[in-house]
């Protein structure tokens, strides 16, 4: 990754360098990354081993199931390690105090995995070790590509531009001048992980405000027939009344008492729901 923005956020009133706050999964991410960084620089051995390198997955599988997992911490360089995080920080603060902790950390290590699935799927007899967050760093973009669509960003720290065009052509420029090293597909990965699991998120919860509207309209419904209907006996029962009034209860019809008896019941009804 490469790095870029400046950030506006809805309570700032005006302009600064990042969401200013370090949420927690990230602050934990950050400094993980950092000490296995150190680490590698100790014990070199720590690279290849915790590294994700196709060919030996499948040939001993699945005795290195957990590459598909450590790949994501371990880091090529200095650069390579702080635009990864800087990254991190830059988009996914505001997502992670959005989200919760919980539910952002499962979101970020799901999009490193599929970015390894990728990589295994695409270059499953590949020797070379895949390393790197940017799997997990690309779903975090689009992510916030997807809810931020109309923020504004400064390329480079200079050319304003909005999220919904500066996202992608932040992953163009990686694209493009990222080198035969880069791995494409675990950026790959982790963008469609993204994609697909924000747009299945959305999906679920426009389908759960329906069904609760749908579920609240045939409430209403159901109740104003209801009061309807009780509007209707009632306007019987008051000319009965007045019949009774008139000429006496012994001079009603079978038809009539028959209605003040509903009446009763109803009545007797609603009161017990009250209680």
């Amino acid at each position: 990754m490469r790095g870029f923005n400046q950030y506006s956020g809805p309570s700032t009133g005006g302009m600064q360098l990042g969401p200013g706050i370090l949420p927690p999964f990230i602050k934990v991410m950050l400094i993980a990354n950092t000490a296995i960084f150190i680490l590698q620089s100790i014990i070199p051995e720590i690279t290849p081993a915790l590294g994700l390198s196709p060919a030996r997955f499948f040939a001993d599988f699945p005795n290195l199931l957990y590459q598909s997992f450590t790949y994501m911490f371990v880091h090529g360089g200095f650069f390579h390690l702080f635009f990864n995080m800087f990254v991190l920080w830059m988009f996914g603060a505001e997502i992670e105090l959005n989200w919760g902790q919980r539910a952002f950390g499962k979101f970020y290590l799901l999009a490193g995995l599929a970015g390894a699935l990728l990589v295994l799927i695409v270059h499953s007899s590949q020797l070379a070790v895949t390393i790197g967050a940017s799997g997990a760093i690309y779903g975090i973009m689009i992510a916030y590509w997807l809810m931020y669509p109309d923020r504004i960003l400064l390329l480079f720290f200079v050319l304003p531009m909005k999220v919904k065009w500066a996202i992608p052509v932040f992953m163009l420029i990686g694209f493009f001048t990222g080198g035969g090293n880069t791995a494409h597909m675990a950026h790959l990965g982790g963008a469609i992980f993204g994609l697909v699991y924000l747009k299945s998120e959305m999906r679920r919860l426009s389908l759960g405000t329906y069904f609760r509207n749908w579920k609240y309209n045939r409430q209403q419904a159901k109740f104003r027939k209801n009061r309807q209907k009780a509007e209707d006996i009632m306007k019987k029962v008051d000319n009965i009344l007045d019949k009774i009034n008139d000429v006496g209860i012994e001079n009603l019809s079978s038809a009539e008492r028959k209605i003040l008896e509903q009446a009763s019941s109803h009545l007797s009804e609603e009161n017990s729901h009250e209680d």
